[in-house]
C-alpha cells in the first residue's frame, strides 16, 4: 500500500495483505498440540480483539468519510446521512439474505454423526459382543447387546477392562468433512466477500474523491486484516482438531481468505466507473462488518466460557484502531 501507486495495485497490496493475515491465523491451527483451554482462550480472545476493530473501523474508516463525501462534495447538507443510512442497510441486508441461501442441500452428514451411530466389537471369553453407541438429543448413550449364551449366573458382569475394542464405524474410511464445518468454511468466505468490497471502494474512490484518503483506506485494510486473524483460524483449528492434517488444515483456512482480492479487485473498478455511488458503497461495507460482528463473531465468543476475556479484548481492539486511524489519520 503506497500512497501514490495506482488504485489497482494499491487495492492487490492490501487485500493481498487481509488475505495474508487469514493465512497467518490459519498456520496457528498448529497449536492444536496445545491444551483445549489454551485453544478456547486465542479463538475467543482473537475473537473479540477482531470484533472491537471491527466496529471502530465501521466508524472512523467507513462511515464517518461516506458522511462527510456526501456533505463537502455532494452539498447534500442535513440529508448527507441518506448515503450511509442506505448503503448501511442494504450490507446487512446483504448478509443476511447470503446467509440465508447458503446451499445447505449440497452437503451431506458425516457417517460419524450423531444420526449415524458408531459400532464396535469385542469378544469376551469367545462371545461376540456388540457396542452401539447412539445419540439421542445430543446425549452419548452407550448400550451393550450380547449374543446370548449359556450361564449359570442370572446376570452377566462385563468388564471391558482388559478387553480389545475395535471401532466398525471409523476403521477404513476416509475422512468426511463435516456439514458443520464445510458452513463454517463457506460463511466465513461469504462474509470476506464485503470486506474485500470496503478495501477496493476505498482505495479506487481516492482519486475522485477527497473526503476520502490514503489514510482511511490504508487503516481499513489494516483493520479488516487484524480480524482476519481469528477468521483463519477458526476454520483450520476445527479441521485440525477433526483429524485433519496441517497442511489440509492450512488450506483451506487461507483458502477462506482467497475471496477478498477478487471482491477488492471488483469494488475497485466498479467505484471509478461509478463515483457517486461511493457513499453508499462505504455504508454498504459498514453495514455488512457491522452485523458480522453482532450475528456472528460476538456470540462465537461467548460460547465457550471466556466472555469476559473476549469482551476485554473488543474493548482493547476498539481502542488500537480508533488510536490508529486518528493518529494516522491526517495527510
Amino acid at each position: 500500500m503506497i500512497q501514490d501507486y495506482n488504485p489497482v495495485i494499491q487495492t492487490v497490496l492490501g487485500t493481498g495483505l487481509t488475505w495474508g493475515v487469514t493465512a497467518l491465523g490459519a498456520a496457528f491451527c498448529i497449536l492444536h498440540t496445545a491444551s483445549a483451554q489454551s485453544q478456547r482462550w486465542l479463538l475467543d480472545g482473537s475473537l473479540g480483539f477482531s470484533a472491537g476493530v471491527m466496529l471502530a473501523a465501521s466508524y472512523w474508516s467507513l462511515l464517518e468519510p461516506a458522511i462527510s463525501m456526501a456533505k463537502g462534495e455532494f452539498n447534500m447538507g442535513v440529508y448527507s446521512v441518506i448515503p450511509a443510512l442506505v448503503g448501511l442497510i442494504l450490507g446487512t441486508l446483504f448478509v443476511i439474505l447470503a446467509d440465508q441461501f447458503l446451499p445447505q442441500q449440497w452437503f451431506e452428514e458425516a457417517k460419524t454423526n450423531s444420526k449415524s451411530p458408531k459400532s464396535a466389537s469385542v469378544n469376551l471369553d469367545g462371545a461376540p459382543v456388540h457396542i452401539s453407541d447412539r445419540s439421542s438429543n445430543q446425549e452419548n448413550v452407550v448400550r451393550l447387546r450380547k449374543t446370548p449364551i449359556s450361564t449359570s449366573a442370572g446376570d452377566l458382569e462385563l468388564s471391558l477392562n482388559s478387553c480389545v475394542v475395535t471401532d466398525t464405524a471409523n476403521s477404513a474410511k476416509p475422512q468426511v468433512m463435516t456439514r458443520r464445518l464445510w458452513l463454517l468454511l463457506i460463511a466465513v468466505t461469504v462474509h470476506n466477500i464485503p470486506e474485500g468490497l470496503a478495501v477496493g471502494i476505498g482505495f479506487g474512490g481516492l482519486q475522485y474523491h477527497s473526503g476520502f484518503s490514503f489514510y482511511h483506506a490504508r487503516n481499513l485494510a489494516i483493520g479488516i486484516a487484524i480480524q482476519n486473524f481469528p477468521e483463519g483460524l477458526a476454520v483450520s483449528l476445527p479441521l485440525r482438531a477433526s483429524g485433519y492434517g496441517f497442511w489440509k488444515s492450512f488450506w483451506y483456512g487461507q483458502l477462506s481468505g482467497f475471496v477478498e482480492p477478487i471482491a477488492g479487485l471488483l469494488g475497485c473498478l466498479c467505484v471509478q466507473f461509478f463515483t457517486m455511488l461511493q457513499p453508499y458503497a462505504l455504508g454498504f461495507a459498514a453495514g455488512a462488518m457491522i452485523f458480522v460482528v453482532f450475528d456472528d463473531v460476538l456470540p462465537e465468543a461467548q460460547t465457550r466460557g471466556n466472555g469476559r476475556l473476549a469482551s476485554i479484548c473488543g474493548v482493547i481492539g476498539f481502542i488500537v484502531m480508533m488510536v490508529l486511524d486518528v493518529v494516522t489519520g491526517g495527510d
